[in-house]
């Protein structure tokens, strides 16, 4: 008769514990962790043909590690450890990675463009609400002058209203030596920093308004119409509407181009908040910011260019089909700039 065999003494089983599973791999970690340093740091031109192709193994005997150590909920510290490294050797091994330099050529190049892109049918709707507001108010003060004081502040306007001379007007607009003493060159670095300051304040109130289901958005660029019309009208019954839109034209090609983008970043966030389609409405409208968001960028690099053109270059150089010039180079600048399909290279 067979004896029964005798019970496994928990003595006999495997021993396991933090110690030698760090004593038996602990190597590999070190290994890896300085390939990666290096490799942060320099660049895989720091490492030796033999050592790139150690870098997957080492990763993979990583994971290894850290599916083990999961497995067998070993101390905090080691996993924590373990998990950090392997979450760097990803990004490292397998993720793409780019110099600062690169990201923001690619930003200007590619992303940018491709943003405004996206948003061409907002940027086109825009464009008609301004466009809107324009011929309203150029309509009304047309007819009747009065009405003119209900779009544009007094103060604001300086003098330039119905009631001024044809000289005075002229004046205003850079025109002969009286302008040219009127206006040092003091005064031209407070026109320009105030011009940049107010219009960067519309532009992105009516982007940041956008969530409120892009109404006050419509609202601001229609408002950014309304004063452009009433101007033109003022201008227009003294027989000085070329000359104005000259004064006009060297910097709103690029402002109003601004101004338009702006609102359709906030329009596009708008429609996202209305219409998330099968998407949430947080994640329609997460998606939507991150476009917009980038449209927002270039949008105050154009509104600074603007208003270097606004409070300089439409000073100083007085000549109006010069402004006309300048002005038509710009759009042509931003839409080829924009809208010119470009193929993405790989760096």
């Amino acid at each position: 008769m067979i004896p029964p065999a005798a019970p496994a003494r928990a003595l006999d089983a495997p021993t396991f514990s933090t110690s030698r599973f760090r004593a038996e791999r602990e190597a590999d970690w070190i290994a890896f962790d300085l390939l990666l340093s290096r490799l942060e740091k320099k660049g895989a031109a720091a490492l030796t043909s033999d050592e790139l192709l150690q870098l997957p193994l080492l990763y993979r005997a990583t994971l290894s590690s850290l599916s083990i150590a999961r497995a067998t909920s070993l101390d905090k510290a080691l996993l924590d450890h373990l998990e950090a490294l392997s979450i760097r050797g990803y990004f490292l091994v397998y993720g793409v990675r780019e110099s600062r330099w690169n990201r923001i050529r690619r930003f200007f190049l590619y992303d940018w463009p491709a943003a405004i892109r996206s948003v061409w049918k907002e940027t086109l709707i825009i464009s008609l609400i301004i466009l809107l507001g324009a011929l309203t108010s150029y309509s009304l003060v047309s007819n009747n002058p009065e009405w003119y004081f209900n779009f544009v502040d007094e103060e604001m306007a300086g003098g330039r209203d119905p009631r001024a001379t044809v000289e005075f007007l002229q004046s205003t607009l850079g025109h002969g030596k009286a302008a040219a003493a009127s206006e040092g060159e003091s005064g031209l670095h407070v026109f320009a920093t105030y011009l940049f300051t107010h219009n960067s304040q519309v532009s992105i109130l009516s982007f940041a308004l956008g969530f409120a289901f892009g109404v006050p958005t419509m609202m601001l660029e229609y408002y950014q119409g309304i004063g452009l019309g009433a101007m033109m009208a003022v201008f227009s019954a003294k027989g000085l509407g070329y000359d104005f839109g000259g004064w006009l034209f060297i910097h709103g090609t690029t402002e109003l181009f601004a101004a338009a983008l702006s609102g359709a970043a906030g329009l596009r966030i708008g429609t996202a908040v209305v219409f998330p389609g099968a998407r949430g409405r947080l994640q329609a409208a997460a998606e939507a910011g991150r476009t917009a968001g980038k449209v927002m960028v270039g949008v105050i690099l154009m509104l600074f260019a603007a208003g270097l053109l606004e409070g300089f270059g439409r000073q100083l150089i007085t000549d109006t089909m010069l402004r006309y010039a300048i002005g038509a180079l710009m759009l042509l600048f931003w839409l080829a700039y924009y809208y010119i399909p470009r193929r993405e290279d790989v760096t």
